[in-house]
């Protein structure tokens, strides 16, 4: 079997949507052999930063010496992005022959897309001898394919309102379902919480005995830059290549897990881990300039909190530009009006496009929120093409592309098939 042939069999478990729990999962791990138990990992969740957070994490392992396999979603243009290994994607070929191998009993036990790339993921990072594995959770973390570890380190990056329909409509019900992910004998990382968030994490500690450390003990705060102190590591002078102060923040969270959790006293190799995150991990999509002249942007911020922290980075730079385009698309479980409140007053112009994918709004009703809202927007038929045609216009313009990880994938996907 192709891998092509393999990743079509692959898409195509999408008919079985989400399915949250854990048995599916379980049972297809014992048929592998538990691959999971025999992995050091660090688990993380969070309403925002856990992509860049776990990715931070990997690279500082990696500069450490250590091999690091790394497990996120979604991919951006190519499935494999999503399990790597000290920065090298998976091969096309185990693809294809874990598809081929396991084929029967995916199909007869109904297995979902995500329960399959996760234990897939599992077992690559077994059989390729890993030293330790950072594993992004897909969507909460209770009933997450991926919380069936015993990880040694528990990272949760952010609590806010997303995925109201599965999580629950309270603050209280989302930082349950992510906090679910706390093991006894792991350490227990926090980012910047509010208060009723660290409180109910700080509860969950204290029935798993488990160690708690917040980030806000760890790190002074300063208008340019943020500095870390542990007992092992001095951090006050670091490079940051993603861009905006949420950043600085995961960074921090990142070296405050892994030199707590390993005991790690080299500030050079923390210093190199986060300096060199791009490089180790191939992290993107988190204000990244896609091009310059005129200034394209993709940001992955995918709902309220995101799109605040992108914001707060964006104001920045925008009076640097003639005009300022936002092209938006996202699920349709996010807090749409109130991130269309937060995007309008910034831009100059707002396209609405589709994104194909079934949990996605469609870009006819997110024109009806913003009529709702009294926004003025326009549909885009073909955001490749809307992209495409902006590079060749005024070279004083900037377009952000913002929203679900899958639009900036599709748009980047395109773009490779026809560059312009």
């Amino acid at each position: 079997m192709d891998v092509q042939t393999s990743l079509n069999k692959l898409f195509a478990l999408n008919i079985f949507g989400v399915k949250l729990g854990l048995d599916n999962t379980i049972n297809f791990l014992e048929h592998l052999g538990n691959p999971q138990q025999m992995l050091k990992t660090f688990h993380i969740a969070g309403s925002n930063g856990k992509g860049s957070t776990a990715s931070f994490i990997s690279s500082i392992l990696q500069e450490c010496n250590y091999k690091t396999g790394l497990y996120t979603s979604p991919h951006f243009v190519k499935f494999n992005e999503r399990i790597i290994i000290n920065g090298k994607q998976i091969e096309d070929e185990y693809i294809a022959q874990f598809v081929e191998e396991y084929e029967d009993y995916i199909y007869n036990n109904k297995l979902t897309f995500f329960e399959v790339t996760t234990a897939m993921a599992f077992k690559y990072f077994y059989e390729n001898k890993t030293d330790y594995c950072v594993i992004e959770t897909g969507l909460g973390g209770r009933l997450d394919a991926t919380n069936v570890l015993s990880p040694l380190a528990v990272v949760i990056t952010s609590i806010s309102f997303e995925h109201t329909n599965v999580l629950g409509n309270t603050i209280k019900e989302i930082t349950g379902e992510k906090a679910a992910i706390i093991k006894p004998k792991a350490k227990v990382f926090i980012g910047k919480l509010i208060d009723e968030a660290e409180n109910l994490i700080e509860d969950k500690c204290t029935e798993q005995n488990t160690e708690l450390y917040k980030l806000n003990d760890y790190i002074n705060e300063h208008k340019e830059y943020v500095e870390l102190y542990t007992d092992e590591i001095e951090l006050d002078d670091w490079t940051m290549p993603l861009k905006g102060r949420y950043q600085k923040y995961n960074a921090a969270l990142a070296g405050l897990a892994v030199s707590k959790t390993l005991f790690i006293d080299d500030t050079k190799k923390i210093r190199a881990g986060i300096k060199n995150v791009i490089s180790n991990t191939g992290i993107q999509g988190r204000y990244e300039y896609f091009h310059k002249e005129p200034v394209v942007i993709f940001d992955s911020a995918h709902n309220a909190e995101g799109v605040s922290n992108f914001l707060s980075e964006f104001r920045i730079e925008k009076d640097k530009y003639n005009k300022c385009s936002l092209l938006f698309g996202v699920m349709k479980d996010k807090s749409i009006n109130e991130m269309l409140s937060l995007l309008n007053p910034v831009f100059d112009n707002l396209y609405l496009t589709n994104i194909n994918y079934e949990r996605a709004a469609k870009a006819s009703e997110l024109l009806a929120n913003c009529k709702q809202l009294g926004i003025k927007a326009a549909i885009v038929d073909s955001a490749v093409e809307f992209v495409s045609n902006f590079l060749s216009q005024n070279k004083k313009d900037c377009l952000v592309v913002l929203g679900s990880m899958y639009l900036l994938g599709e748009i980047k996907a395109g773009l490779l098939r026809n560059p312009t």
